[in-house]
């Protein structure tokens, strides 16, 4: 109790200092509250006829606002909820009842409007102070407006005290649907959610990502830039810049702010910008645009979208094109009538209209001179005559179309709305009938407001509601600003519907002036991404990287973020838009490579056996005889397992495929290159020079067989050991990154471990084979290969180097590259070693003959020895044959015997002793190399064996 008395207490006290009459300003020439029509329920309405405050950034006293810069827009708006009333009262929807109204102008002031809300409160000149405003009953029962949401949410937070019900039809700002703040407040307009959403969905649709926003210093601005971001970053709209400047123009640094936003649109690369500005910032903003010959594409806030001055601005045609959203339009015939013929309300009186008359006839003195004060309106706007023309009789009679063609009539659809939502209201309030209203018409505000926001009314045949915040969520109409000679008219392109959220348009009634071909402007920070190529964000959104996918996924549409993975069964290569079928990749029978490699093994196995019948045909000949047939036919069953090998590369891959042609050409090739290495051994040990010693010792180690044998058989363990450690295998990793090919292939098993010894060792044995022939590649061909050796196991030593980084580098292509290399190898041994002899016995080129090669040699020695007078040790060759320097070289023909069938050769000798040459064994199994033995009779003198 003691504390409802101090609030009482307290509430008295300010208002025995405030309750000053709020009418006492408002009885001058131009009353602040200038139109009223006495009814039984009472309506104010706010309304800024005038746009702006004169030096209010000056003022320090409380005294009254001059208010200057008609408003024909929000004149058009009051006009629209006079004749509304004036339409309800004509047509007796309240039997035995009119509607009254009061309107006060709030000149897009905050403070102003609270001022005049307090006069439309006030009883008696005077407004009573009590701690529970229940039973309050004022005369004005429901308040329209205001305009502006900085204006509305002041007026709100008064009202709300009383719960008097405010109707706004313009007043957008999502902070109004705040039921907790605002608990009175209704509006017949959706909440800017809706519009930014709208906004957000507009740009999508051309594809701009990439817009600038400037915003007022207001709570409007500021509340509709916050939904808008939300938006924004919900559908992939950036910002390239944010800009917000104050909401009033004629504070000093306004106009510097205003060129320092212009030039941050002109030089961003943002093509399209938002403007969530008043019209007359807006207008500011295109001036200096228009000053730096700078377009871009604009989009208009509903406060904006549809303003009648913007669009007949001088020069308004360069700025560019203008989009606009603004809440449901309707034109009303009956209002355009009423336009045309203006008249205050009978009975009452409108300062307004009277305002309005003289401007437009030029009847205010001070407008028609030569240096007009700032309120007065431009020409281009009121058509202004020449100074002293005023029209008395137009300006009583208000016979003109002025207002019909200079703003759009059509956006008072939502004002004569709430005035049918109050009436209807009313009526159930009221409990009115065909004939009378018998409710009690002094109400509480508070029971208008109850019943207001759960009615459901009809209203130019469409059934509308309010929400659980006291909101319309009807739509918008996309406004565009089509080209109409100097100035611009509003066309409507499409709508969008706020309850499912779609947006609708039709693009041919749009004509591009920004751009020369007609086409749609471009506003991106980043290209679009095409169909195989992804967005890669920087730290901007919308500035990115286009990315191409990888092999294996895809993409098939612009500006996508992510590939998509192939399904089974196909795939892509990289920067792919769709995925193929794959194709299975291996040697087919069918194609041309392996063809080849099929006809090269099977050539070469078939040059094998007609070599292998040279061999036999002629057996008995030189040439075939130093080349040791039966050694040369182990040699080339080696090289025909390793031609076999060859075919098994061919075909489907299987786990016995992959075994085998490895095997089959580590075990042949090894047979092969061990006969190669016994050939190089045996010539090794019979011309070159050893002690005697150590020539038994090397001579001890002269087994072929069991070189060939152990040498085989090596291999074999090295290959058993591969298969069970290390088995090959068919390969698992299948997918070529660079071919839509599944690559089926054996690999060499997990690691190249055994694979690698299993080469390593052929090289190993090629290595020590080149090496002993190239020891001897001074001994005579006829006793030797070692020029075939030579040549041969520098060939493979060759291709097989040149085949392991091929071998590496080759993903893929690993199978061709060892069978290429099993063949050219192989073929080296064959042209090498085979086709010389084969040469030579078809055509009988036997060489020098046996007594020849002696007598050379002899010479040779001779000359050598006698250059090395000192030299007194006998040829301690391996043969263990020594020819006497004495012996006359004519003396070996004359006395040389043979027996070809025992291979042995006699020859005489001056001395009477006898010189015995004993050919190679016709055994590959001979222990002994080639010798040349001596008689019994052994030469004394001995001289120092020399190397052919």
């Amino acid at each position: 109790m003691q504390i409802s008395l101090l609030c009482c207490g307290l509430l008295g006290l300010v208002a025995s200092t405030a309750s000053t009459p709020a009418a006492s300003g408002c009885g001058s020439a131009e009353p602040t509250c200038g139109a009223r029509f006495q009814g039984d329920v009472m309506i104010g309405l706010l309304m800024p006829c005038h746009s702006k405050i004169e030096n209010l950034h000056h003022r320090l006293r409380p005294e009254m606002f001059p208010c200057t810069d008609f408003d024909l827009v929000a004149f058009m708006r009051s006009l629209a909820v006079i004749h509304m009333i004036e339409e309800i009262n004509a047509s007796g929807f309240l039997p035995g009842l009119s509607l009254g109204y009061v309107m006060c102008d709030t000149c897009a002031d905050a403070t102003m409007a609270l001022q005049n809300v307090e006069y439309m409160l006030a009883v008696n000149n005077s407004r009573q102070v009590m701690c529970d405003y229940t039973d309050f009953r004022p005369a004005v029962k429901a308040v329209l407006g205001a305009r502006y949401s900085e204006v509305s949410i002041a007026v709100a937070r008064l009202l709300s005290i009383f719960m008097i019900p405010q109707l706004s039809s313009t007043s957008s700002s999502p902070s109004l649907s705040d039921i907790l703040r605002f608990p009175s407040f209704m509006r017949t307009v959706p909440s800017d959610t809706h519009q930014t959403k709208a906004l957000t969905k507009l740009m999508a649709h051309f594809n701009w990502d990439w817009v600038g926003v400037v915003y007022g210093d207001d709570d409007y601005g500021k509340a509709a830039f916050r939904s808008f971001l939300r938006d924004a970053e919900e559908i992939g709209v950036c910002l390239a810049y944010q800009e917000m400047i104050p909401h009033y123009l004629d504070h000093k640094t306004s106009i510097r702010r205003i060129r320092q936003v212009v030039r941050q649109i002109s030089s961003s690369n943002a093509q399209v910008v938002l403007l969530i500005l008043k019209s007359e910032l807006v207008g500011a903003i295109f001036k200096e645009m228009i000053r730096e010959g700078t377009s871009r594409t604009w989009i208009a806030s509903d406060i904006w979208s549809l303003s009648g001055p913007l669009a007949h601005m001088e020069g308004i045609s360069q700025v560019g094109d203008i989009f606009g959203f603004s809440f449901v339009t309707r034109k009303s015939e009956a209002f355009d009538d009423y336009l045309k013929n203006l008249r205050p309300t009978p009975g009452g009186y409108n300062h307004f209209i009277e305002k309005y008359k003289n401007l437009r006839f030029n009847c205010t003195p001070e407008c028609g001179t030569d240096d007009p004060p700032s309120y007065c309106p431009t020409s281009d706007l009121l058509n202004i005559k020449s100074p002293h023309a005023c029209d008395y009789t137009n300006a009583q009679d208000g016979n003109d179309d002025f207002l019909t063609t200079a703003v759009d009539s059509s956006g008072s659809h939502n004002e004569r709305m709430a005035v049918s939502a109050v009436a209807h209201a009313l009526k159930e309030l009221l409990r009115c009938n065909d004939s009378s209203c018998p409710g009690e018409i002094n109400f509480p505000p508070w029971k208008l407001l109850e019943i207001l926001k759960n009615i459901s009314f009809n209203f130019e045949n469409q059934t509308y509601s309010f929400n659980e915040y006291g909101d319309f969520v009807s739509g918008y109409d996309l406004i565009f600003w089509e080209k109409n000679g100097d100035h611009r008219s509003f066309e409507k392109l499409g709508s969008y519907n706020a309850s499912n959220g779609q947006i609708q348009l039709d693009m041919n009634k749009i004509n591009w002036s920004s751009t020369f071909n007609d086409s749609i402007p471009k506003s991106k920070c980043s290209e679009s991404c095409g169909p195989g190529t992804v967005k890669k964000f920087s730290e901007v959104s919308c500035c990115y990287n286009c990315t191409p996918c990888m092999p294996g996924t895809f993409s098939d549409a612009w500006d996508l973020l992510d590939c998509e993975s192939c399904s089974n069964g196909t795939w892509s290569l990289g920067n792919s838009s769709y995925c193929e079928p794959v194709r299975e990749v291996y040697l087919r029978w069918s194609e041309p490579y392996p063809i080849a490699l099929v006809a090269s093994a099977g050539f070469g196995m078939l040059l094998l056996l007609v070599i292998f019948i040279i061999f036999l045909v002629y057996r008995e000949s030189p040439p075939m005889k130093r080349a040791e047939v039966r050694l040369s036919c182990v040699m080339m069953f080696g090289i025909a397992v390793s031609f076999g090998s060859v075919i098994c590369f061919i075909g489907y891959p299987n786990v016995h495929l992959c075994r085998a042609r490895q095997v089959m050409y580590a075990m042949g090739f090894t047979l092969c290159i061990s006969c190669v290495l016994v050939k190089a051994f045996r010539t090794f040990l019979a011309f070159l020079p050893f002690s005697q010693q150590i020539y038994r010792g090397l001579n001890k180690l002269y087994k072929p067989p069991i070189i060939v044998s152990v040498v085989t058989l090596l291999q074999g363990v090295i290959c058993t050991l591969w298969l069970i450690f290390d088995s090959p295998c068919i390969n698992e990793d299948t997918h070529s990154r660079r071919s839509l090919e599944i690559i089926i292939q054996c690999n060499v098993g997990l690691t190249f471990i055994g694979f690698g010894i299993m080469l390593s060792y052929i090289a190993l044995l090629a290595l020590v084979g080149f090496v002993l022939a190239f020891k001897g590649r001074k001994v005579p061909q006829q006793f030797s290969e070692t020029g075939y050796i030579i040549f041969s196991m520098l060939m493979y030593l060759f291709v097989w180097v040149c085949f392991i980084p091929v071998y590496i580098l080759k993903t893929g292509q690993e199978a061709y590259v060892q069978a290429s290399a099993i063949l050219v190898s192989s073929y080296g041994i064959i042209f090498c070693h085979f086709l010389p002899k084969c040469y030579e016995a078809l055509w009988e080129l036997k060489g020098d003959t046996l007594e020849i090669i002696l007598k050379k040699w002899h010479v040779t020695n001779n000359r050598t020895l006698d250059e090395n007078p000192q030299s007194h040790s006998s040829y301690n060759t391996p043969c263990q044959g020594v020819v006497s320097h004495e012996t006359h070289p004519t003396q070996f023909q004359s006395s040389l015997t043979s027996s070809e069938s025992s291979g042995v050769l006699s020859l005489g000798s001056p001395t009477g002793s006898e010189v015995v040459i004993l050919a190679e064994s016709k055994s590959i199994f001979s222990d002994q190399p080639l010798k040349m033995l001596w008689t019994k009779q052994m030469v004394r003198r001995r001289f120092r064996s020399i190397s052919f």
